[in-house]
This record gives C-alpha cells, structure tokens and sequence, in this order.
C-alpha cells in the first residue's frame, strides 16, 4: 500500500529518483531522447511539468544532467529538430521547459549522492561543460576530484565567453555549486605549463588526468591590416564584455569577420557596447551559415546588417585608422568532395566601410604545454587519441570536449566528457571500456499523415522576451522564462511518442473494438486475424484501454497499474480507522490542474475522509477503478476534469461521462445508487469552484446511507 508522498511523487520512469523505485517501462524510445548527446528523459521530465510535478522534473534532468540550469538557457536543443510535433503543427520547446523545471523545481536539501570513497585521485584540466560533466561523474563514483581553470573564474568558455544576456554568471554557477557540492575541489588562476606540468600532478598523486582545454584561443587573419589597433580578436573582446570591462563602442561601425555563432555572439555585444551599426561579413550563404538559425535571427531582428558570401582580402586604412574591408565575392566554401576549400571570384571586389574589425573565424586549442610530454599530436598538430577510450598517447592522460572535437556544443562537450570519466574510472579500476552495447531499444518512427490530421492542434508557446529597446541598452538575459501556467501549457503539446498502448497477444478476442474506437487509427487489424497496436501512431489517450472488453491492452509505462495503486491508497488513507465516511474525488492533472494552486489544495489533507487522486486526464479512467473504490468501501466518487475543447485528447470527455453512466447504472442495480457518483467538467478550473464541488459532494454523501462495503476498507 502506497503513502500519500509516495502518490504525489510517481513519475513512470522505471528507474530509481530520489529514493523512490519507480514503475517498469516497456515504452520505445521518443526521438527527443535519441538526438540528445545525453539522452535525456525529455519524455519523463516534460510530462511530470505536464502534470506539476515540477520537483520531480527536476530529479529527472538532473539524474543524467549535472548542467540543467545553463542547458535549459544555451542547449542547441537537438531534441527539438527531432521532435514529432513538428509534423503536426511547431515542436515543443523542450529547451524552455527544461529552465521553467530548473527555476521552478526544488530539490536543494538533497544532498548528492556519491559512490563508494575510492584511493584514487584524478585531476581535470579545464572547468568548462566536458570538464564539469567528467568532475561531476568521477565524483559520484567516488573519486577524489580537482578541477584546474585557467581563468579567474570556473566554466570555462561557459563562464567566459558567452554573453551575459544569453547565459548569466550567476545561473551557471547554480549548476557548478552542486557540482562543488560532490566533493569537487576548482582551482581557479591556474594554467598547465605556466602554473604547473603534467609530470607535477603525476608527482602529486594524481592516478590520472583528463584534458578539458577546449579552445581559449581566436584564430586570426593572414591578410593586410590585421596588426592596426583597432583590429580586435573575438575570444578577448568576448571575454572583456562578459567581465563588464568591454571598450565603449559609441557611434562607431563594427565589422565582424565570420559567420558561426561566436561571430553572432560578437556581433550582438558590440551592439550593446553602443556601436552605432554592426556588420558581419561571412564567406558561406545565409542558408549556409554555420551559426544557429535563430541566433541569426535574432541578431537581424537587433539591426545587424549580414554580408555572406564574401571572403576577406584586405583591411583598409587612413593614417593606421580602419577605413574598411575589401572582399572578395565567394564563388564555393567547400570543394566537390566536401571539404573546407573557399574559392572566390577574384575580380568582384566590393569594400565594407567600418572603423572597427572584429575576427570571429574560429578558436583553436592551446598545446603549448605539450613540448617535453610524450603526448603526441598528429600532422594538423592535433591531440592523438583513441576515440573510444579517448586515451592520448601518454598513459593515464585523457582527452574530451572541443580539444579533440572541433568547436561544437555545449550538450555534445558534455557527452564527451561523460565518456572520459566512463574511460579513466575503467583504467583505475584496471578494466577494459566496455564495449558499445547494441542498442535493444526500439525507435519510434514517423507519424502518418492520417494521424497528424486527427491530433488537436496546439499553439507553441512563445518565449517571452525584452523589447528590442531594452536588450540594446544593457546586456541583461533576454528570454525571461516561462510562467507556471505557459509551461504547463508547452508540456502538453507532447505526444508521449513510445509510451501508448500495447496488447496483451494471450487476451486479445481480436474483437476489434480497439480498431473501431480509437479517434487516431493507431490499432489495425492483420492479415493473420491478430491486431497491430502502432506504437509510433498511439496518442496515449488511454481510450482503447478502458474500452478493451478482454482487458488485453495496458500502457506502456504501466499507467492503468499505478492509478489502480492510487486510488487503493486512497481509500485506506482517507479512513485510516475505517468507521468514517469516505469520499475520493479523481481529478485531471493537466492544464489549469497542474498549477502550484491545485498541486498544494491536493497535497493538503483539508478534510478528514476525502482524498483527491491526480490522473493524467479523466479518460484514462476506466469502469473497473470505478467499481474498485466502491468495492473498496468509498461512500462516494467524484470525477473532475476539463471541457473537450481544453483537452489535448480527442473525445475524452464523451468517454469518460460513458463510463460514469455505466458505472452509475451497476450502482443502481446492485443497490449502492447512482448518487454515489458525479462528474464534473469545468471550463476555467480553479481551486475555489473545485472546493465547491467537494463540498457539494460531501454534503450529498453524508444524507446517504453508509456504504455496505465500508468493511472490506483495508483489503486491496
């Protein structure tokens, strides 16, 4: 028999959170998950936002996730380019969702969890999102951590070099104080090979060391004028902005070289330096450029003028003052085999008139610290490792994130310094990195057409955001957040992909009457006779599992199993004696529901002998939980949820008033009466018409005679 904590806190995802051991999943895995470098339970966690469990959401992100709070604000979310609403109408904004769980959740008193206190000690060179990641996982498994950053502050380029308006000092260092938390030691101010070697952390009982350099250097220019004064670097101007001693920009025209998102970085800070125009001039497209769209996007909503397909050739000047840039106009970036090649058409010269040029074409990795080592680089003077272990060629020395990628993401850097960390526990503890496992688990596939026209159609939520007026006046964080009720609302676009409906082949009667019912058309009927519930069709509305007259199908995520539990509980809990009247009400936990007003009215024991079980959406409750609770002894059961037009589901009003006059007509024929029994739609839920109604049920109940069943109270 579960507890009234225990309730509130079950959140399908088969796993251990928190202390609580949670329901087998049989679900597929949702495309969201597979595109994530670290595969998040973006199911899980969206859902439990969905139905308010903005604490559990939380665990959720944070049970694979040590950086939830910077991810939510500058994650490239590929999960969002997956997603399957899309087909339907826009994807979900997983990203946003995941902030809303990170400022609305709390889990602060707990404590993280290590493993087991080990001997070793392992050093990471490098505080930025693969060398956290690597420190955070190390830590729980028990390792004694130190982290060595160069900079004055943790987080490497996070901290560094991204803006203060898309990722605040003060949010990433949430993220690393929890990491700090584990047991994690960060020296700050301290750069290998100035500040210490390799062979000094090896002397200083070091077992092992994982190289997170990233790329703290700027590429430069091999043309004329690069050496004038006002010819900056992007990774130093960069820096100067976020630690708010960036040189004043007033009135003057800035030029930004490059096209990817540290060239937008650039150019939208030297709009809030107070340049009086900003330019950017890159060598690829506007369908080419390798910035994030919407980062352009917002850069052009900001005033900045794009120049693409133009090549640098020379910066031009009038007395060692910049006067322009003369480009060259690019005929192709990349060579018929794919690579990186710029060909220009040398004879179209244009020129770009600014006094300030900022070169924004790259990072690169700084290995200075390599002469004297026995790690070796190869020909394109990069670190030679092994892509699975990601061991260099020095014993005992690891490499991860953008040193040995490339410039990327921060959600792929952290993936990478995850399998460091899988990588140095294995040399430690002297075993080989296992093998990558076959992956068992099935994929949804694509929505059909004749599904997505059957899925109510749901606005995206807008991010809200300052007016174009007050981004350019300060840098302060643009995207404010979701509200409680906006992201409640954003949760419930999800489909649920991979976590519907499964048949029990022993049970089916193949009657067809799932085929005929289901508004989506996701259950068909074979050749061979059987029925085909399409997992990547199914809406998870739950109709075809209470219609189902053999009881053959069940959610995959177990959802009927765990509402039978619920209301179980219910019962014994609302008396715990047995003698008192028993009301329980079930209520939907989606829209208006989810918010923290109804969350804290369920949570209160308001009245002696009412209980008020949460169900995501009436319509997954069935005539059986119905029978079950007056079977169980309860003098009355109210059903609340919200009109169809709220509803993401099709029909699933008009089902489940079915069920409640079925069920109120066994009620009559057995004896019981039908009064024992309402339902109650409402079209603008609050906590005070929902009060309303317990009252008016109680008040109804108690002119009743008791139940004959209440001495069956206690039995499940």
């Amino acid at each position: 028999m579960m507890n009234q904590d225990a309730d509130r806190t079950i959140s399908m995802q088969g796993t251990r959170i928190g202390g609580r051991l949670l329901v087998a999943d049989n679900s597929l895995r949702p495309p969201c998950q597979r595109a994530c470098p670290i595969q998040q339970d973006v199911r899980g966690y969206i859902n439990l936002i969905a139905e308010g469990e903005f604490d559990e959401a939380l665990r959720v992100i944070r049970n694979t996730n040590p950086l939830p709070s910077v991810c939510g604000l500058i994650c490239a979310h590929p999960c969002e380019t997956e997603c399957r609403r899309e087909q339907v109408d826009q994807p979900l904004a997983i990203a946003a969702l995941k902030r809303f769980a990170t400022e609305y959740g709390h889990d602060d008193g707990a404590e993280p969890q290590t493993g087991a206190k080990r001997a070793e000690k392992i050093v990471i060179i490098g505080s930025g999102a693969a060398g956290l990641t690597a420190a955070h996982d190390l830590a729980k498994k028990g390792y004694g951590v130190t982290i060595f950053e160069r900079e004055a502050a943790p987080g490497g380029a996070l901290g560094a070099f991204i803006p203060q308006y898309r990722l605040p000092r003060e949010v990433l260092q949430r993220d690393i104080e929890r990491i700090v938390a584990l047991g994690v030691e960060i020296k700050t101010n301290s750069e290998l090979g100035k500040d210490f070697t390799l062979t000094e952390l090896k002397d200083g009982g070091y077992s092992a060391v994982v190289l997170a350099l990233g790329l703290p250097l700027s590429r430069g220019l091999n043309i004329s004028g690069v050496k004038l004064d006002d010819v900056l670097l992007a990774l130093p101007f960069l820096k100067d902005a976020k630690l708010g001693v960036g040189k004043s920009l007033s009135g003057r025209r800035v030029l930004v070289i490059g096209g990817g998102n540290v060239a937008v970085d650039v150019a939208r800070s030297a709009l809030r330096l107070g340049a009086g125009e900003v330019h950017m001039a890159c060598l690829e497209a506007r369908h080419e450029m390798p910035a994030f769209s919407w980062e352009i996007e917002a850069a052009s909503e900001e005033g900045v003028i794009l120049h693409c397909s133009k090549g640098p050739k020379s910066i031009l000047c009038r007395d060692t003052k910049v006067t322009g840039l003369e480009c060259m106009e690019v005929k192709a970036v990349f060579d018929e085999e794919g690579r990186f090649n710029p060909t220009f058409y040398e004879e179209r010269v244009s020129v770009v008139d600014t006094d300030v040029v900022i070169i924004a074409i790259g990072q690169a990795a700084d290995l200075s610290f390599l002469k004297d080592t026995g790690i070796k680089l190869n020909q394109r003077g990069q670190l030679v490792f092994d892509p699975d272990t990601l061991a260099t060629s020095e014993e005992g020395i690891f490499a991860c994130g953008e040193v040995i990628s490339g410039p990327g993401t921060a959600v792929g850097a952290m993936a990478s310094g995850r399998q460091a960390a899988l990588a140095a526990d294995c040399y430690l503890r002297g075993e080989k990195m296992p093998a990558p496992q076959p992956d068992d688990s099935m994929d949804v596939g694509e929505l059909l057409a004749t599904t997505t026209e059957e899925i109510k159609r749901l606005e995206r939520q807008e991010m809200p955001t300052l007016t174009l007026e007050e981004r350019l006046s300060n840098f302060g964080q643009i995207e404010l957040g979701y509200t409680e009720r906006t992201a409640v609302k954003e949760a419930e676009r999800c489909l649920r992909c991979g976590a519907g409906a499964e048949y029990l082949e022993d049970k089916c009667s193949a009657c067809l009457t799932c085929v005929r019912i289901c508004p989506y058309g996701a259950p068909v009927a074979t050749i061979a006779g059987s029925i085909d519930i399409r997992a990547d069709q199914c809406q998870s509305c739950g109709i075809c599992v209470g219609e189902c007259p053999a009881r053959a199908i069940t959610f995959r995520r177990r959802e009927d199993d765990q509402i039978r539990e619920r209301i179980e509980a219910a019962v014994a809990e609302a008396s715990p004696s047995g003698a008192e009247p028993v009301v329980i009400g079930l209520c939907c936990s989606y829209g208006a529901f989810a918010t923290s007003a109804f969350t804290k009215f369920f949570r209160n024991n308001y009245k002696p002998g009412i209980r008020i079980v949460r169900i995501p959406c009436v319509v997954k409750i069935d005539t059986s939980h119905l029978l079950k609770l007056f079977e169980l002894g309860a003098d009355g059961v109210f059903i609340v949820g919200c009109i169809e037009d709220d509803c993401p589901y099709q029909m699933s009003t008009f089902w489940a008033e079915r069920r409640v006059a079925a069920v109120k007509k066994n009620l009559d024929e057995i004896g019981l009466g039908a009064d024992r029994l309402q339902m109650y739609t409402l079209s603008d839920p609050t906590v005070e018409k929902l009060d309303e109604i317990v009252t008016e049920v109680t008040t109804q109940v108690t002119r009743l005679a008791p139940s004959p069943m209440r001495n069956r109270r206690g039995e499940a």
